[in-house]
């Protein structure tokens, strides 16, 4: 790759070095903070019905509290991507770790309803920028096996939500809800303190012209892993991306104009990415990348919601009645976690023989095929059974979908395009409970399978529209090198 020039790309070093110890030990640092977003998700399912008792909030006030969540992480997802491009995923992932974990404990001493809201609203800010995590890694990992290593990155996720309801399931009924908001905030906690010792991300570095800086983190990688670097030196050929510097310069030089002119450059400075990602390379990518994110975020949890909805007894129709009551809710998060492996194995395994795209496209179908069934009555083990299937099916999809979206977005933009993406999943996560959960207590299942039917299969067929596959494709640093 770098046979033309007197050197060795980016791409030649982690291709030399090899998925070794270090990358190891990143996989494990970037996968317990996004352990951590499954988490403080994750416990919205178990906290709700224990307010409701204490504390005797209404139906809206229960479902505010997780729109409230939502709509920090709505918001916070582009602002710490923002963040992340700016100033670097080190500070981006510093930032996150500090106000989820810091809203996440405190908000386990809450002394009223509005004080709880607040402080999950912060938290929601904090975890909205999760999606740093994936950006970080994947800037780690050789491009020969990165959509497997990605794809195993999402494993985290579940196991975030197997031992939510695990703990939930332990601490719930014995220590209540506060307990249960504490304990969750520890892996949050274990992130700040190790990010103090992370580097910083490689394409980050590398984009910024900081060509010393990333040489010598390669070194350290090299070192860690047993490997030895291309022989040469790194090539860096983007020295005109270090455009703030000269920013700077021309603001120095008009010092009466230097307040007006700094809040027109940070202004600029906060719209500029949002006007790459709208850019002609990149405009019929981010629009399908917001569909998708949209359909799969509001299926992934509608489907769970039904899942809870059906078998717990809160519709207006007879209860499925699997489970005990007392532990119908616990039972279901944890089973309905633990069907999304073989999905995510399965992703893992065939992401980088068959290519992103296709990886999306067919599990997505299946998801369509294992919900047609419910347009007729089945028993109450048959339902859960294809909702948990098709669940599955979405998640293996998901994972496939985090992948392509690191990737297929440049250095420069990644953490903003990923973090607004997400943003608009979020928006789906807001407004399915008022939709698939409105459905399935009026006892219109059949309506709410059309729903999701139709929603799933318009995301596998935009899936078919991507402008190209990112399977084998090094990755891009700015936006002028993304072919349409």
């Amino acid at each position: 790759m770098g046979g033309e020039i007197d050197g060795y790309t980016l791409d030649d070093a982690l291709s030399s070095i090899g998925f070794g110890t270090f990358q190891g030990v990143a996989l494990a640092f970037a996968g317990i903070g996004w352990f951590s977003d499954a988490m403080e998700i994750c416990l919205l399912s178990f906290i709700g019905p224990a307010l409701k008792s204490e504390w005797s909030i209404s139906p809206t006030q229960e479902s505010l509290l997780s729109t409230t969540v939502f709509a920090g992480m709505l918001i916070g997802a582009y602002f710490w991507g923002f963040i992340s491009d700016a100033y670097g995923r080190r500070i981006g992932v510093q930032g996150v770790a500090i106000i989820t974990f810091g809203a996440g404990f405190f908000s386990a001493f809450s002394q009223d309803y509005k004080s709880l809201v607040v402080l999950r609203c912060l938290l929601g800010f904090g975890a909205g920028g999760a999606h740093i995590f994936q950006s970080w890694f994947l800037e780690f990992v050789p491009w020969s096996n990165r959509g497997s290593w990605m794809t195993v990155f999402q494993l985290f996720w579940i196991l975030g939500e197997l031992l939510e309801a695990s703990i939930a399931w332990i601490i719930m009924p014995r220590l209540g809800w506060r307990w249960l908001l504490a304990i969750s905030s520890g892996p949050s906690l274990l992130v700040l303190l190790f990010s103090y010792i992370a580097p910083e991300s490689l394409r980050y570095l590398f984009m910024k012209g900081r060509t010393n800086e990333a040489v010598g983190v390669l070194e350290k990688i090299s070192l860690i892993n047993g490997k030895q670097l291309p022989v040469g030196n790194l090539v860096s050929n983007r020295p005109s991306l270090q455009l703030p510097e000269e920013e700077n310069l021309l603001s120095q030089e008009t010092p009466i104009l230097s307040s007006i002119e700094n809040n027109t450059a940070t202004i600029r400075q906060w719209l500029k990415p949002l006007c790459q990602l709208f850019s002609l390379g990149l405009l019929r990518t981010t629009l399908l990348v917001w569909i998708l994110s949209f359909v799969y975020t509001f299926s992934y949890y509608g489907l769970q919601l039904m899942i809870s909805t059906l078998s717990s007894g809160q519709s207006g129709c007879p209860s499925l009645g699997i489970f005990s009551k007392n532990d119908s809710l616990y039972v279901n998060v944890f089973i309905a976690g633990l069907a999304e492996i073989p999905g995510v194995v399965v992703s893992m395994v065939l992401v980088d023989r068959l290519g992103r795209k296709l990886c999306m496209v067919i599990p997505t179908m299946l998801a369509v095929i294992s919900i047609l069934p419910l347009l007729s009555h089945q028993s109450g083990f048959v339902t859960i059974a294809l909702l948990i299937s098709s669940r599955m099916f979405i998640e293996a999809a998901f994972a496939t979908y985090y992948v392509y979206i690191n990737e297929v977005y440049p250095t420069s933009v990644r953490a903003n395009g990923v973090g607004l993406a997400i943003a608009i999943g979020r928006i789906g996560g807001m407004v399915c409970p008022s939709a698939a959960v409105a459905l399935v207590r009026g006892c219109h299942q059949t309506l709410a399978v059309i729903m999701f039917g139709i929603l799933i299969l318009i995301s596998g067929i935009c899936v078919m529209f991507f402008p190209f596959e990112t399977k084998g494709r090094g990755l891009k640093d700015i936006v002028s090198d993304t072919i349409i």
